[in-house]
């Protein structure tokens, strides 16, 4: 009888053990409340930035946030939106969503009013929208994201897809994502490197230069392209480039040419606006070795991709398939 009561009661300290061991391990692996990340603050500074871990309700007022958090399947957490021009993410476009996602304004001005009624844990910010960042702070907090060009495209890509992911726990994701560029990248590099490119902006029938520190930087940085422009561009720094004349852009006899055509990418092209190949290639530069080559590049199907996407994975895709297409055919 005292061996049973001995057995007994070994059974229900071990029992009550392993229910001990496996409550710890639950309090272990309980998700955090927050985590921590690298992103911009209200002073265009890198920081350390504590937001809510896994967040079920997201504004997004930045279109590359808007790729990434797409990529990752996170698109049914949007509740609030600024208006979508890009047409890969046009379903959360707030005047198609039947009222499920508020319309929060747009990339350069949001609306106050929209953005706190929609009661969202995160706010997702760009460049254009920095100086309002104390202000959206009040209603929650806000992750400001941006490319950096000194870093190049698809490193500041990533780090930004890492930020958002970490967030999720999803920088498993993002890592798969990058795991096929590379390749892709190194296949383009092997046509560019060391040659003279010219980075240009067609807008509104007229052709300026643009520095490194652009859109197009990816032909620079990622490519090995030489700017052939750079001479034009170091007193002058212009968000859209800097005015050249016809002259200027012969003398520089670029290699290659890369034409971002803003004109389309803004919709400004639907409003009478000469095409950018209709201007462009004029008696000048029909002289030039670029054009009889057939080395001008313009992004004009996906124009919008460039313009306001730069910085999300799957403008990243888009970006070097673009390349791919003009550049190893």
């Amino acid at each position: 009888m005292k061996k049973i009561l001995t057995l007994a009661l070994a059974a229900i300290m071990l029992t009550m053990s392993l229910f001990t061991l496996a409550s710890c391990g639950e309090e272990q692996n309980q998700a955090p409340e927050t985590v921590t990340i690298k992103a911009l603050n209200a002073n265009k500074e890198l920081t350390d930035i504590e937001v809510p871990y896994d967040p079920e309700r997201i504004a997004v007022l930045d279109m590359p946030a808007l790729d990434i958090l797409d990529s990752l399947g996170l698109g049914d957490r949007i509740v609030g939106s600024a208006k979508v021009t890009i047409e890969y993410l046009t379903q959360y476009n707030p005047d198609d969503s039947d009222g499920k996602i508020a319309n929060l304004g747009s990339v350069k001005t949001a609306d106050m009013e929209q953005v706190a009624a929609c009661a969202p844990d995160v706010i997702f910010i760009g460049g254009r929208l920095s100086k309002s960042y104390a202000e959206l702070e009040k209603i929650a907090p806000v992750v400001y994201l941006a490319v950096d060009y000194s870093k190049g495209v698809v490193e500041s890509t990533k780090a930004n897809a890492t930020a958002i992911a970490t967030m999720f726990g999803k920088t498993a994701e993002v890592d798969a994502k990058f795991s096929g560029f590379q390749t892709r990248i190194d296949a383009l590099k092997n046509i560019l490197n060391g040659k003279n490119v010219l980075l240009a902006m067609y807008n509104n029938n007229a052709l300026s230069v643009m520095d490194a520190e652009s859109q197009l930087n990816f032909m620079v940085h990622e490519l090995g392209g030489v700017n052939a422009g750079a001479s034009v561009t170091e007193d002058f720094k212009a968000a859209h480039g800097t005015d050249a004349s016809w002259e200027t852009i012969v003398n520089l006899a670029p290699e290659y040419m890369f034409v971002l055509d803003r004109s389309t990418a803004t919709g400004a092209a639907d409003e009478g606006v000469m095409g950018a190949r209709e201007v462009i290639e004029n008696d000048l530069v029909k002289t030039m070795d670029v054009y009889k080559n057939g080395k001008i590049v313009y992004f004009i199907q996906h124009a919008n991709v460039w313009y306001t996407s730069t910085g999300g994975v799957q403008a990243l895709d888009t970006m070097i398939a673009d390349l791919e297409a003009d550049l190893l055919k």
